[in-house]
């Protein structure tokens, strides 16, 4: 192994057999051996469950290889079965490659999901006790580290009441505080964060850059939220289907990422196929609707978010407008908008519009968005025409100091929409 690498990752492979393996008892198993042999369906499978067959594999890892120095904080992104949280377990010993060699040097602390490593029947002071034996430290290093350890994780009001009474937020907070303080080289970071409240979310975030810098520390962080790879990471790498598709600079994996990653970058040009959301009427159809002038589709405060939306009207409608429904990754509406200008439009004609909207009160993140059109009829009431679920989908990057404080619960209504063309 080479000295200046504390990880090194080798062609690694990890592959997973498909569908129940074993029925539980040996009577169990030989029922299903026989009705296998027979062709015939499985006992003691569930009702419309799928029968895999014996040799159904997944390759939840093809092959990845990278090395990590000692001090790197690394983001580790990629969309959902990408392999990121089959990488870390790896990493953190919880299961083995099928193929490859992993190379770790020094002790490793994980927060690979809520709780992880906490055992629910002791309290939380008799867990960060645990933690540290779990790393080989003796007793006198954790009571050297205990008070600072209850200080940052904000608990000490339930330290001595056993965790399994915890809500996962105060999980978080202590787990994070464990592994944080606790003398490992390498910290494991799935994602668990986003447990968190914002303000506790910033605090560990510093404390993952001071560790990193002031003690040498090695990070692994796991997020789809791109804000917190690039205050915290110096290097990235992107997984896709198992593969590395990119290993290097932090702005450039991102913009890789959030190309080609099916859920946050697409950008619907084609309607076709799409999920038609509250339809109630056939008089309009929207065709399109599209970014203009970005490429990377990443806007800062400065910045407003254009758009161009092609339908086409099946009868004559007198009143027409369009609002967006925005949404974060977790599906939650975040923010609406709507246009003030109503047009009329004539039956079988198509339409081409261009539409500007600032986006300055959104936090930083990755969002996706709703487009509606709706028709004001006779008595003043709207009535929704056509709607796409998800329209287009962009990412937000603050630049001012509002950044964790904003429009956490969807009650934002932004500026109205301004049609420009």
């Amino acid at each position: 192994m080479d000295n200046s690498n504390v990880i090194e990752i080798d062609n690694v492979k990890k592959q997973y057999r498909l569908g129940t393996i074993g029925g539980g008892t040996l009577r169990g198993d030989l029922q299903s051996w026989w009705a296998r042999v027979r062709h015939k369906e499985d006992p003691n499978s569930m009702v419309g469950s799928k029968q895999y067959g014996r040799n159904e594999k997944f390759m939840a890892l093809d092959g990845v290889s990278f090395n990590v120095k000692k001090g790197e904080t690394i983001g580790l992104i990629g969309g959902n079965g990408a392999g990121k949280s089959t990488l870390l377990k790896l990493l953190s010993r919880v299961t083995a490659p099928t193929e490859g060699e992993l190379r770790i040097k020094g002790r490793v602390s994980s927060m690979l999901e809520v709780g992880t490593g906490f055992h629910g029947e002791l309290t939380g002071r008799e867990n960060v006790y645990l933690n540290g034996a779990i790393l080989g430290m003796k007793r006198r290093e954790v009571d050297e580290k205990i008070e600072d350890i209850i200080e940052f994780s904000e608990c000490r009001q339930f330290i001595d009441t056993p965790v399994k009474r915890y809500s996962s937020g105060m999980f978080v907070k202590l787990a994070f505080s464990v592994a944080a303080h606790l003398n490992s080289d390498i910290m494991l970071m799935d994602e668990v964060l986003a447990v968190g409240d914002m303000a506790f979310q910033k605090k560990c975030i510093d404390k993952m850059i001071s560790v990193a810098r002031d003690e040498g520390k090695t990070i692994i962080y796991v997020s789809h939220n791109m804000q917190t790879i690039r205050q915290l990471c110096n290097r990235c790498i992107v997984l896709r289907k198992g593969k590395v598709i990119f290993n290097g600079d932090v702005d450039k994996a991102i913009d890789i990422y959030l190309r080609n990653d099916e859920i946050t970058s697409k950008l619907f040009n084609d309607f076709t196929d799409c999920h038609k959301f509250n339809f109630l009427t056939d008089k309009v159809m929207m065709d399109s609707l599209e970014i203009l002038g970005k490429e990377n589709c990443r806007f800062k405060d400065s910045e407003k978010l254009r758009f161009r939306l092609s339908f086409r009207c099946n009868e004559d409608v007198e009143k027409l407008s369009f609002r967006m429904m925005i949404h974060n990754s977790d599906q939650m509406v975040m923010a609406t908008s709507s246009c003030i200008d109503f047009m009329s439009c004539k039956a079988g004609e198509s339409y081409k519009r261009i539409f500007e909207m600032d986006v300055t009160p959104l936090a930083s993140g990755v969002y996706k968005v709703l487009p509606v059109l709706f028709e004001l009829n006779e008595i003043g009431g709207v009535i929704d025409a056509d709607g796409v679920y998800p329209g287009l989908v962009f990412e937000h990057e603050k630049t001012t100091q509002l950044d964790w404080k904003c429009n956490l619960y969807g009650d934002t209504v932004l500026e109205d929409m301004i049609c420009v063309g």
